[in-house]
């Protein structure tokens, strides 16, 4: 089954703030949440189709990726909704405001609302990460309404104190024994209601743009490492503190190299003539070609080391190694001479030239004998 259009399930239009969004996603997830709706499949199914679709358009980088491309830009960037329960964050939207209301504990109370964190998928080549980088990136998120410097309100006007709460945000009231406040629902918490909304952002004082911002990727970077820049998040709405941004390394693998670690792996094919007479190979490392003998009666699978040239310690001192593994490869199209040759020395040789396949026959003997 398709799914629906995300904006379709939370009932809101494409153009919804922030805001819209998360009290549209409260109000619907109140009503079909499993623990209200005990034994409701069908809650239960809508519950879940609201926290995915809360999970994409609350996120400004997944929102833009989606406005985008649609459910497919979500899903390669493993923006989708997890299905390991219902998801924390809607899970603290719903019930961190409710229990807040209650006790007097809520976020708000008549100050700016903290603005969201965002996440940053960021590719970047084997080298980069190995030596590190200074880059710049285009980051979707929202800005303060130009029209309105953020202030929500259409210009001219400006936001007036709420007389429901006498501008504290909250209001008091009896309950039994007990003297408890909770959000002014008037007006939200913030203690001041816009009577004249701005027309570009809808009062919320944010509009959806984007922001370049230069970033310094230490050396040693693997892929999976979260780097943080402090503040660079969607700004809090009204004056609140902005969000952080979470930038998320994914490094692309090599042709030839393979890392374990701060060690380099490299696999090198040599001949068998090589491999018996000994060599001298070009070996590649990060910074360019050295020179490796290879001493004769090299066998397949044996390694050598070349100090320092591996990765750099993240956040430390010193580098790993290089580890160059040759494998000795046997030759599939053969001239006619060549086979001559190679059955002449297989008779000067005979069956006792080669240690290993000796070793191995002396085993069997052993064993069997």
């Amino acid at each position: 089954m398709a799914k629906r259009d995300y904006y379709e399930v939370l009932e809101v239009h494409k153009n919804a703030s922030e805001t819209e969004i998360k009290k549209a996603y409260r109000k619907l997830a109140l009503k079909c949440h499993p623990d209200k709706n005990p034994g409701d499949k069908q809650s239960e199914d809508r519950f879940k189709e609201l926290s995915e679709a809360y999970t994409v358009l609350s996120d400004g980088q997944k929102r833009a990726l989606y406005d985008q491309y649609g459910h497919a830009g979500v899903d390669q960037q493993g923006g989708g909704f997890s299905s390991g329960g219902f998801g924390s964050a809607p899970f603290e939207d719903i019930f961190g405001d409710i229990f807040g209301d209650i006790f007097g504990g809520g976020s708000r109370r008549g100050g700016g609302r903290r603005g969201d964190d965002l996440r940053y998928n960021l590719t970047i080549r084997f080298e980069e990460a190995a030596f590190g980088l200074e880059t710049k990136i285009q980051v979707p998120r929202h800005q303060p309404c130009e029209t309105c410097k953020g202030s929500g309100a259409k210009p001219g006007t400006h936001a007036e104190t709420c007389r429901t709460c006498s501008g504290n945000g909250q209001v008091r009231f009896q309950q039994g024994f007990f003297s408890m406040t909770r959000t002014c629902p008037d007006c939200n918490g913030e203690g001041k209601k816009i009577s004249e909304p701005c027309k570009d952002c809808r009062g919320s004082g944010l509009t959806r743009g984007q922001k370049t911002l230069s970033l310094k990727i230490p050396a040693g970077v693997e892929s999976g490492i979260r780097l943080k820049m402090n503040g660079e998040g969607d700004p809090g709405s009204k004056g609140g503190p902005p969000g952080d941004l979470y930038v998320v390394i994914t490094v692309k693998d090599h042709p030839i190299f393979q890392r374990e670690g701060n060690e380099l792996i490299c696999e090198i094919p040599i001949s068998f003539p090589q491999a018996s007479l000994g060599c001298e190979l070009e070996v590649p490392t990060l910074e360019g070609k050295v020179k490796l003998k290879v001493p004769a009666g090299t066998q397949s699978g044996k390694i050598f080391k070349l100090a320092g040239k591996g990765i750099p310690v993240l956040q430390g001192y010193g580098r790993g190694d290089e580890l160059v593994v040759v494998r000795v490869e046997t030759p599939t199209s053969l001239t006619t001479r060549q086979k001559e040759l190679l059955s002449e020395f297989a008779k000067e040789a005979g069956e006792e030239i080669h240690p290993m396949g000796k070793g191995f026959i002396d085993k069997v003997k052993e064993l069997f004998d």
